[in-house]
């Protein structure tokens, strides 16, 4: 049930497009005219269908209603794509993707219903809107990295074409700086993508966590199955192809002392792997967990990688600059939470200074950037900007460290970084669409030429206000959950960037109060086309309330709208790089145990100390019978050995 659901889920809006794309066209400007019309409506339909879907799959249905309480895995399901590099078509849900996904369904909706200022090629812009829609839930579903690879690179194209055709005036010059921009992020990505795959392998992952498949008489290996497999190894949920391979190779290992590694693209094994065994080195990982960052933080964006965002936004249209704002932004903090730490841990606890360093740089550059602007649409991309420094801030504060290890302040700061991408996701597409409403009436974004909009349009007056005080933070709305989270858990990690973060609400303050001023609350409008600031219409209030109220109730209700469904999976996985930063990073060296040579002189050459074979069996003095029969059944490991490894019997 759970793999028809949720590859429904992804593949409808795909299905939709292949559909579209054969339906033939017409002449007929009248014909168009009601041709395009269907389109629109179809591709809403089916908008409204996977958000439907997506509220019977993880609400309504039992067999795959979301857990609240687990903090692993759930519906998760594979089968194989490519068996000879173990690639699986592998998807699943936790606390962290499960928020997004509803977030991406909503938005795609409301991004629709938007789409009616949209008036050339109508067919082609519901086809890639479609193919878009299917890319960006892929990637949150996806647990194979070769398969979150094809999805991300799927919203590359629609988003380029979206943005080089329907956008504004310097539209080519906006898509090929996105495109360029993303492109250099995938293909670091890419790269350690490939530095992961290679060094990765299941067999030293099943040894390392003690994997002993049964082996009869004659030789052959039981069904793994039947094995308790240990809980780390069951949360990995190895495909049962790669499992087989991986018994196979530990029946060769015990009988020739070498193997074949199992190489995988399996995000949770990976992670395994980076946490409990010596298969990525610290300077591997490292370099791994950069690349990555710098791939994700493209996308987020953050300075120095931001300069794409207000371009793109400026000329995209609206529907599409509400799914950029409140979708798109928001892969690079999934990416960074979901691979970067629990993969490259190394790389996540030496390079923490950065990640909190670009976090509060770009909050505070993109506030005063905001401050500066005169065009409407940039400055709500530029809040972007600082917003989605907080997300940055938030998942770098590795606060859970010597001597206490207290893991409170860092499960506040990455519940406070994932709530921060849900509020700025419905605040910043609002403020997109208010935005897009005036534009569409008067063709300028001009905040000078504003003013006085109150008396005119009082309800769409109304509608800007709250969602613009949600993106600035206000008690009660949205906004402020996400930031006052993130600045209590910094204070912790460094009272300086603590400080600052908390500073920069100040600046949201003036430029958001600026702009409400400017447009809202002058005197009188003094731009062109006056006549046409005509109250908003039906679809529009509608797509505004329901942003609108969605930013009261997240504000209201943060935990059980939002808090309640990622809490087990963030706790979770802090725990888990908690254990090791306490285990494998901070573990205390071993001390040298070799004597002085003063203290310990020559020895006769008839030594009077025990054999080896005499501390063996002093060391396992006392133990039970079956203690003991296991313990010489485990072949012993040095440091110069390394860890080899080892026959599965004697």
């Amino acid at each position: 049930m759970a793999t028809f659901l949720l590859s429904l889920i992804v593949f409808l809006p795909a299905l939709a497009a292949l559909i579209l794309a054969v339906c033939p066209g017409t002449v007929d400007e009248e014909q168009q005219s009601r041709r395009n019309d269907l389109f629109r409506i179809t591709t809403l339909v089916v908008t409204i269908a996977v958000f439907g879907l997506t509220i019977f799959t993880f609400f309504v249905l039992p067999e795959t209603s979301f857990n609240t309480s687990a903090g692993e895995m759930q519906n998760v399901f594979y089968a194989s794509w490519i068996p000879s590099f173990n690639i699986d078509y592998f998807m699943g849900i936790d606390g962290i993707s499960f928020p997004l996904i509803m977030l991406t369904a909503l938005i795609c909706m409301l991004a629709m219903a938007a789409s009616w200022s949209i008036k050339k090629h109508v067919k082609g812009y519901c086809i890639l809107f479609l193919l878009l829609e299917t890319g960006m839930l892929g990637v949150f579903l996806s647990l194979d990295f070769f398969l979150f690879y094809v999805f991300w690179e799927v919203m590359l194209l629609p988003m380029y074409f979206l943005i080089g055709i329907w956008g504004g005036p310097r539209r080519e010059y906006a898509a090929i700086k996105f495109f360029l921009f993303t492109l250099v992020g995938s293909v670091l990505m890419l790269v350690a993508i490939l530095m992961l795959y290679f060094k990765s392998d299941l067999v030293e992952l099943a040894d390392e966590l003690k994997i002993r498949p049964a082996v009869a008489e004659s030789g052959e290996l039981v069904d793994p199955k039947q094995e308790g497999l240990g809980e780390i190894w069951r949360k990995c949920h190895v495909s049962s192809s790669a499992r087989d391979k991986v018994f196979i190779e530990l029946d060769t290992d015990r009988k020739t002392g070498t193997h074949q590694p199992v190489h995988t693209f399996n995000l949770l094994a990976l992670a395994a792997m980076g946490q409990h065994t010596d298969l990525f080195s610290p300077t591997w990982q490292r370099w791994a967990f950069l690349l990555l960052l710098v791939g994700f933080i493209i996308k987020i964006p953050s300075v120095p990688f931001h300069t794409w965002l207000p371009d793109a936004h400026v000329e995209a249209p609206t529907p599409i600059s509400m799914i950029l704002a409140g979708v798109l932004l928001k892969m690079g903090g999934y990416g960074i939470i979901r691979i970067c730490y629990p993969i490259c841990p190394h790389g996540g606890y030496d390079l923490a200074w950065l990640v909190c360093g670009l976090g509060v740089v770009s909050m505070v550059y993109g506030a005063f950037a905001a401050l500066a602007q005169t065009d409407f649409k940039r400055l709500v991309a530029y809040s972007s900007v600082s917003h989605m420094g907080y997300v940055m801030l938030g998942l770098g504060v590795w606060s859970a460290t010597s001597p206490e290890y207290n893991t409170d302040y860092w499960v506040q700061g990455v519940s406070g970084a994932m709530f921060q991408m849900i509020g700025h996701g419905i605040s910043s597409a609002g403020m997109f669409f208010m935005v897009g409403i005036l534009y569409d009436r008067v063709h300028h974004r001009n905040l000078n030429e504003f003013g006085g909009l109150y008396g005119k349009m009082p309800f769409y007056t109304a509608m800007a206000i709250g969602l613009f005080f949600a993106g600035l933070g206000l008690p009660g709305l949205c906004g402020f959950i996400g930031e006052i989270l993130v600045v209590f858990s910094v204070w912790n990690y460094s009272i300086l960037l603590a400080v600052i973060a908390a500073s920069v609400v100040i600046l949201t303050a003036g430029y958001i109060l600026w702009c409400v001023q400017r447009v809202y609350l002058g005197a009188e409008y003094r731009g062109p086309h006056e006549e046409e600031l005509t109250p908003c219409n039906t679809r529009e209030k509608t797509i505004g309330c329901i942003l609108l109220a969605l930013a009261i109730l997240f504000g209201v209700f943060p935990y059980h709208t939002v808090l309640n469904f990622m809490d087990d999976t963030i706790e979770q996985q802090v725990q888990d790089l908690t254990d090791w930063t306490r285990d494998v990073k901070e573990k205390p060296p071993v001390p040298n145990q070799e004597m002085d040579d003063e203290e310990t002189p020559e020895t006769p050459e008839t030594p009077e100390t025990p054999s080896k074979e005499s501390d063996s069996t002093a060391g396992v003095e006392g133990l039970q019978a079956s203690e003991l029969a296991t313990l010489k059944k485990t072949p012993a490991r040095t440091e110069e050995q390394g860890r080899p490894l080892t026959a599965l019997a004697p």
